[in-house]
């Protein structure tokens, strides 16, 4: 094999696959990718058995071939050249060889043939989608489903497309079990043509996490779908496959508190800063941090019993009954961040009930954070 490509073409190719790369040594072949030369075009694979990411890069390929290499150090390497032209050699013993201005590095490599095979990509119908409006839809869900979680359902975001009064809607919800997010938006109209009207499938956090990731690279409008068991993300020459988790996703909607009468609306920025000050002090495990509501205001306080106390009191536009709980401020600071407006609104039952948060110009998404004991 041997090629020439720019150095922004390939580090592009290197940056991508490095959140899919497996970390863990169960398979140390899985550490690599798969770098293949043919026609005018290098592609670049990598997957960690659940998750494949595949891009094509324009080079000049004199000597087509292929070979795996270590993700990680041709990143690291090629993040450090100079801008430029750099050229790719391989021989029959799958040593690489970079070279680009006067830098010259080899690096030991693996044959292709005992990396993992490309999931085929059935011939399912995809749905163009907006990039903003799917980055939203992961943005303002991820960061609520669990993170290694023991009931492993709750690793992943459910994905519902339905069909309501002739008009087509996405939903997304992450939950990890002390905390929900559920936003849902409605499709353009065209969009979602030959796709069931009912569809729902879990995707695992890591690949909407590597998604979210690509939607920040450009403006250029993806297209996503579900087969059988894989979830698919198009966008140009580029592809992500996902497979899909198997179980039974928890009933969210039991979840979200029908009664929480006691609205309070606050300013994001001023409840964020309070939080993150209150919460220095707070024990360190849990973070948990008290709310006290009265008319007009919002009062932050902490206390560790090895650290010391913290207290803060905020403006809000409360006129009702006051009452005091406690919640993880983590939590709550991780829900706020989801908000893309000036104020947020709160609502609370009782001490010992759910608080809901929501965005008032956004009816379509909302957050729950279970209580906890101060």
């Amino acid at each position: 094999m041997k090629l020439k490509i720019s150095r922004g073409e390939l580090l592009t190719g290197f940056q991508r696959v490095q959140g899919v790369v497996e970390k863990r040594n169960t398979m140390p072949i899985l550490s690599n990718m798969l770098f293949e030369a043919k026609g005018d075009q290098v592609i670049l694979f990598a997957t960690d058995l659940e998750i494949g990411i595949r891009g094509t890069y324009k080079a000049e390929v004199s000597q087509p071939g292929g070979v795996t290499v270590s993700a990680r150090k041709l990143y690291e390497i090629v993040r450090e050249l100079p801008e430029g032209t750099v050229t790719i050699t391989s021989n029959d013993e799958h040593r690489v060889e970079i070279e680009a201005g006067k830098s010259e590095f080899k690096v030991l490599g693996l044959p292709p043939q005992e990396f993992p095979a490309m999931p085929t990509v059935e011939s399912e119908p995809l749905m163009p989608m907006d990039r903003k409006v799917l980055s939203d839809l992961i943005r303002k869900t991820v960061f609520a489903a669990g993170d290694n979680n023991a009931r492993y359902i709750l690793n992943g975001l459910l994905v519902t497309l339905y069909t309501k009064d002739k008009k087509r809607f996405l939903r997304f919800v992450g939950t990890d079990g002390h905390r929900l997010a559920v936003i849902e938006r409605q499709l353009d109209d065209g969009k979602g043509r030959g796709l069931p009207q009912e569809q729902t499938a879990i995707i695992p956090k890591k690949a909407a996490l590597e998604i979210k990731k690509l939607l920040e690279e450009n403006e250029e409008g993806p297209e996503l779908g579900v087969s059988k068991n894989q979830m698919i993300f198009k966008r140009g020459g580029l592809l992500l496959l996902a497979r899909l988790m198997e179980g039974s996703y928890p009933n969210y909607q039991q979840v979200i508190p029908k009664e929480n009468e006691k609205r309070v609306a606050v300013n994001k920025a001023e409840l964020e800063g309070a939080l993150r000050r209150v919460s220095i002090l707070s024990r360190e495990k849990t973070s948990a941090i008290k709310l006290a509501l009265e008319p007009d205001t919002l009062t932050l306080s902490s206390s560790n019993p090895d650290m010391g106390e913290a207290k803060e009191t905020i403006a809000a536009k409360f006129g009702q009954e006051g009452l005091t709980t406690g919640f993880n401020a983590r939590y709550l600071l991780d829900a706020l961040a989801a908000i893309d407006a000036e104020e947020a609104v709160l609502e609370f039952k009782d001490a010992l009930s759910p608080c809901i948060i929501r965005q008032p110009d956004d009816p379509d998404y909302l957050c729950v954070v279970m209580p906890m004991r101060v």
